[in-house]
């Protein structure tokens, strides 16, 4: 069935919007003689902002009402941020298309200029990912780790009135937004893994409605494609949520692909990082192998008893 009004559906945060908008302005490239208008969504993780991610639920807090009113017909399409979608896609929906990706790392945003390895001993830092509180802990064991919750902006605002040293945010949400001018250190990879499918967008759109399908398809990115499709396979095959410290990225040079990941205990002490690295990966079904086969080799390295020890911590 031809759309002729094609309803986006988004969050309304800054960046939601940011990047919903940025859909809509390359479909109109596409599709002149369409008609794309957003609609405006809140989820569990907007409305609850006293409360660590981790502490309130698992997967598909910022996602779950955008699917649910996909799956009702009330949008046609939904944008989110790749890392926010669970590995899990609910029946009748499919992520149609990946985006092309932007600068993965991670970025320290100081008041001073400093750096991770150069912040005062004893330092406050905030973040609210254990992903990159287990991965800060390891490199700096002395740093005090305090939870930041709420959108790009409201994290700004927070930080500055607070009297926290530093904040660790991605380098893809801070560019968006046109914040560059805060960052004190791109965080290579060799200090922090980013989060699985981190500066890509998802277009999520309902099974079987092809019209929308063939065209959100127009703004897939095939390398970006494999690579967040093999975090996302290692992610799903060692059943990490928003709870579990798991950082991967996957990357191709000339044909070979290379897929590092990272596993860590919540204070730190207990890290695993690998890679994998193959030649010749075209298809989706090899780069997920690759992430199965890697997340295989963290578990048998000791990933299953730092994961066990995060999901049961009382046994």
């Amino acid at each position: 069935m031809k759309h002729n009004t094609i309803v986006i559906g988004t969050r309304k945060s800054p960046l939601a919007l940011w990047q919903a908008e940025f859909v809509k302005a390359e479909l109109e490239q596409h599709f002149p003689d369409r008609q794309f208008v957003l609609q405006h969504i809140q989820t569990t993780g907007d409305k609850i902002l006293d409360s660590p991610l981790s502490k309130i639920g698992d997967k598909g807090l910022f996602t779950r009402e955008i699917e649910y009113a996909l799956l009702r017909g009330d949008i046609d399409l939904a944008v989110h941020s790749l890392k926010d979608l669970p590995t899990q896609t609910p029946d009748g929906l499919a992520i149609s298309a990946i985006t092309k990706r932007e600068d993965t790392r991670d970025v320290l945003i100081s008041k001073t200029p400093t750096t991770l390895l150069t912040l005062p001993k004893n330092a406050k830092i905030a973040t609210g990912s254990l992903r990159r509180r287990s991965q800060v802990l390891a490199l700096r064991p002395d740093l005090e780790i305090h939870d930041i919750r709420g959108n790009l902006n409201t994290r700004f605002k927070k930080f500055f009135e607070s009297n926290l040293d530093a904040m660790l945010l991605a380098f893809a949400g801070v560019h968006r937004l046109a914040l560059d001018v805060h960052i004190s250190e791109i965080l290579s990879h060799d200090l922090i893994l980013p989060a699985v499918g981190q500066g890509a967008l998802g277009i999520e759109t309902r099974d079987g409605d092809t019209d929308i399908i063939s065209m959100v398809q127009r703004l897939n990115d095939l390398e970006t494609e494999l690579a967040t499709k093999a975090e996302r396979s290692l992610l799903r095959s060692l059943e990490g949520g928003c709870q579990i410290p798991i950082g991967a990225f996957a990357t191709f040079a000339d044909r070979d692909f290379t897929l590092s990941a990272f596993v860590g205990s919540l204070d730190g002490k207990e890290t695993l990082r690998d890679s994998i690295s193959k030649s010749d990966v075209t298809t989706v079904a090899q780069a997920e192998d690759a992430g199965i086969e890697l997340a295989e080799r963290l578990r048998q390295q000791g990933g299953d008893k730092i994961l066990s020890a995060i999901r049961n911590p009382l046994h």
